[in-house]
């Protein structure tokens, strides 16, 4: 691009620029990261793990990039795809202004999150994702024990697409968590650390959100929203398998902080710590079906990667 200069005031600026850009641009050795000088940047498997979490990633993206815009990581990024199968029944929500604002954020940030785990730890195509009504209205059935009439929306309004967000983020926070004492090399804890951190300030957004509307009622269901979150989280607990890791917005007192308050705007354990989940958990989970190696959920044909993978060589 051709800059043409009228005047002094022009002039000014021009080197303003330049210098700002030279700032800018020139490493700063007082603020060079500071790794170990021994020991490999990467394990094989810290490979394994951070590509496991690229399905979460994946999800996370497309669900959040259609709710806000209306359109996915094909349109945003697709050197990021690999040439995988478009979501089934993604669609734009109904969000208010500071609701569509703030998931236009995270799915902007969950772009950033695949491209710095591909561009570390390489990865694989998109795998085929369900974010469909129905798969929704199959997870609060599930979640409820019954079938919610009329089917659960969440693409009808914001506080629905709030509820639907809920299932989403805080099941990638747990993978990061339970992956953290299995990676070594000082270039993967630094990705995985500003991954979670990320993750877990998306999930406590989503949380004070829900928070601070606990009593208000799910229309039409004349449910709150505290009752919606609590069944989530107990049917995810459930689909785990490995006792709880996992709680609504408003808690018994003997499951909140220090034993001492019902208020959980952040889930955790007894002393305060995010807990931990492995990736056999999150499979079972996000597939829907309790079971690591029978696919369906979000996943209808199974997540990608190594780990993924060889859990569905076992399917019957």
């Amino acid at each position: 691009m051709a800059i043409s200069i009228t005047s002094s005031s022009s002039v000014i600026v021009l080197v303003v620029m330049i210098m700002c850009c030279e700032v800018l641009c020139s490493p700063n050795p007082q603020c060079d990261p500071d790794y170990p000088d021994e020991g490999p940047p990467i394990y094989e498997r810290d490979v394994e793990l951070l590509q496991f979490a690229e399905n979460l990633e994946h999800l996370e993206a497309d669900y959040f990039l259609w709710g806000a815009f209306g359109y996915g990581l094909d349109k945003f990024a697709p050197d990021l795809v690999g040439g995988g199968p478009p979501p089934i029944g993604a669609q734009r929500a109904n969000l208010d202004n500071q609701t569509q604002s703030i998931i236009g954020e995270f799915g902007l940030q969950e772009v950033g999150h695949l491209r710095a785990l591909k561009s570390t730890v390489g990865g694989f195509p998109r795998p085929l994702l369900d974010l469909s009504k129905s798969n929704f209205a199959k997870i609060m059935d599930s979640a409820f024990g019954r079938k919610l009439d009329p089917p659960f929306d969440p693409y009808a309004n914001s506080i629905n697409y709030l509820l639907a967000s809920y299932v989403v983020p805080y099941v990638g926070l747990n993978g990061y968590k339970g992956s953290n004492r299995f990676i070594r090399g000082y270039v993967s804890k630094d990705l995985l650390s500003g991954l979670l951190g990320v993750e877990a300030g998306q999930d406590a957004v989503i949380r004070h959100h829900l928070y601070e509307r606990g009593e208000q009622l799910v229309h039409p269901y004349n449910i709150t929203v505290t009752e919606f979150t609590n069944r989530i989280s107990e049917l995810r607990n459930n689909l785990g398998m490995c006792g709880i890791k996992d709680e609504g917005v408003f808690v018994p007192p003997e499951l909140g902080a220090e034993m001492r308050t019902s208020s959980n705007v952040l889930s955790a354990d007894r002393n305060s710590l995010s807990y931990p989940r492995t990736p056999k958990e999150i499979l079972r989970i996000v597939y829907g079906t309790g079971n690591e190696s029978v696919p369906g959920g979000f996943f209808p044909r199974g997540a990608n990667g190594k780990i993924a993978l060889q859990y569905l060589k076992h399917q019957d």
